[in-house]
């Protein structure tokens, strides 16, 4: 009877306990042996079902894409990165690279590194896109590798969320030759390609059997283009020639000249004027022929064709070597995704102010790719009006609408940019009501008042500096995007009810700097602060020191600085 208890308890136990299952038990009764086998169901607790990551598709490792991943660290997306180069460049470097001031590896960073040490699931590929499909949220690629023989391996991408940080292309502007003649100097391989240019003109202006018309047209340099790019060029050109190739190629020197043309009447015109007036100064005092007010018109490949654009004088001469710097034009893949979205007659994608794409609401453009649209206040005035008259009695006192004007600064930066231009304190200065605030205003007389504030919106420039900004912003945005659903943190929403998920967007000028050589750095820096000299050139050697994307190409950099210094710069032709 004990042993027939012991074995209906033992028989529980293995059944109520997974751990005991399909145990072998012996038992040992009155000398006898007893062999029972259980097999009790097992009962594992359930895992908790796998909640599936939403998939981010980010095209483009820039200035954008590169900040984008660099500050998302929400572990809940499944991240995929498509793009032709894997690595991120440094692109204010690239006139040094030219001239070998600075080596190209010095000014890359592979975007794996970047992204390998990050808690969020990131995978790259290399390829290009080559279609957005917007309706079936697909994204089309051609990698960029054969293989096995069998050409480029296309394969699609599905997507939740799609980042387009793509950058944009040269802009010709249509002009005949410059594709087939001009280098430009938008990525690594156009400054390696000058530089091997520059290089091989020499070799050749120093061959016995040539002409002097033949040595001076292979020594002459043109850079089309005064912005930036151009201007910084023209100068690491010049100093490259005056410091090191003179020296090595000594019968070569009286035959170089460098030519900078610009269409419009100054050079660096988003510059302060004082420097402007310098920059030109100083390309004069070098040698450096600036051409303003011509327009390039034609480049064979012997001659490039100018037109005057106040007197319309046509003329044409012979170069070596055409350097096309005149801004940017809109990648194809681009123009084909706004024709699906409605923006055909666009000349660069518009986003709303959290940077989506509008006509969308799960794609996201920014960097050289696309522009802010900022909403006007004129368009919105009536729901303004409505949403600040509570009371719905047709009429607002200066304290209703100053309830609001937080949100309306937000909302609209135009207005809080107009204040300040006219050094008004607040709405009531504007409205010329400051010490009546209950005094009532009409829809009418608000219009009267605002009318004028819109002249304020201006598109962000395409810099490095915007593209990074609204790289980390966006980064922010997903970062909090569950938290932000429950708790919209943005101003009102003037056309609905409630409030944006998140902040606009808002750019923050941090200056601008242009080398103009020979150790000398132009840099307008906010609050109209101008400074020019060499020591200006120190402040931009530590300001782009510390940019740089890791403390490898920081060390590399600085190390190519030194070595420029002490050694001068490599004129090999590799």
């Amino acid at each position: 009877m004990k042993a027939i208890k012991l074995f209906e308890r033992a028989s529980r136990t293995y059944n109520d306990s997974s751990s005991f299952s399909k145990l072998l038990v012996v038992f040992t009764v009155s000398g006898g042996g007893l062999l029972a086998y259980a097999d009790a169901n097992s009962t594992s607790p359930i895992a908790p079902p796998e909640i599936k990551k939403k998939r981010v598709v980010v095209l483009g490792t820039g200035w954008a894409g590169t900040s984008f991943l660099k500050q998302l660290d929400n572990p809940s997306y499944d991240v995929q990165v498509i793009s032709p180069r894997n690595y991120f460049a440094f692109t204010p470097l690239l006139p040094s690279v030219t001239v070998g001031t600075v080596e190209p590896r010095s000014i890359v960073e592979p975007i794996r590194n970047i992204v390998k040490k990050k808690n969020v699931d990131v995978h790259y590929w290399e390829a290009e896109c080559f279609k957005i499909d917007s309706q079936s949220k697909k994204v089309h690629c051609r990698s960029n590798k054969n293989i096995d023989g069998k050409g480029k391996e296309e394969f699609v991408v599905d997507y939740d969320y799609l980042v387009i940080a793509m950058g944009a292309r040269p802009n010709t502007f249509n002009t005949p030759g410059v594709v087939e003649h001009c280098n430009f100097l938008k990525e690594v391989e156009d400054a390696q390609k000058i530089r091997r240019s520059v290089i091989d003109a020499f070799e050749k202006a120093s061959l016995p059997s040539l002409s002097d018309e033949e040595r001076q047209k292979m020594l002459h340099f043109v850079v089309v283009g005064g912005g930036p790019t151009g201007v910084e060029f023209a100068a690491e050109l010049h100093d490259f020639v005056k410091e090191d190739l003179v020296k090595l190629y000594p019968a070569a020197g009286k035959y170089v000249k460098i030519t900078l043309l610009e269409a419009a009447d100054h050079i660096l015109t988003m510059f302060d004027k004082r420097i402007t007036e310098f920059a030109e100064d100083k390309f004069k005092r070098d040698g450096i022929d600036v051409k303003l007010g011509s327009m390039v018109i034609k480049v064979s490949d012997k001659e490039i064709s100018t037109k005057g654009r106040v007197n319309g004088q046509l003329s044409t001469m012979p170069y070596g070597m055409v350097v096309w710097s005149t801004g940017i034009g809109t990648d194809p893949v681009v123009k084909d995704f706004m024709k699906q979205v409605g923006q055909e007659t666009r000349r660069v994608l518009a986003t709303d102010e959290w940077l989506r794409v509008e006509g969308t609401d799960s794609i996201y453009a920014l960097g050289d790719c696309a522009t802010i649209n900022q909403r006007r206040v004129m368009e919105d005035i009536s729901s303004i009006f409505k949403k600040a008259d509570k009371e719905n009695s047709g009429t607002l006192t200066v304290k209703q609408l100053q309830a609001v004007v937080d949100d309306i600064c937000e909302r609209y930066p135009q207005v809080d940019l107009y204040l300040k231009t006219k050094k008004l304190r607040n709405i009531a200065d504007l409205l010329k009501d400051d010490s009546k605030s209950s005094v009532a205003i009409s829809i009418e007389e608000l219009k009267t008042a605002l009318k004028e504030v819109d002249a304020q919106v201006k598109n962000l420039p395409a810099t490095a500096q915007v593209a990074a900004q609204q790289g980390a912003y966006l980064a922010k945005c997903f970062n909090r995007m569950e938290e932000a659903e429950k708790n919209p943190e943005g101003p009102l929403r003037f056309r609905g009810e409630g409030r944006h998920r998140f902040h606009p967007f808002r750019y923050k000028h941090f200056g601008q700097f242009a080398p103009l050589g020979g150790e000398q750095t132009a840099a307008q820096l906010p609050g109209d602060w101008v400074s020019i000299g060499h020591s200006t050139q120190w402040l931009w050697y530590s300001v782009y020191a510390s940019k740089l994307v890791s403390w490898r190409t920081r060390s590399l950099v600085v190390t190519d600085w030194v070595k420029r210094f002490i050694f001068g710069r490599d004129s090999s032709s590799i």
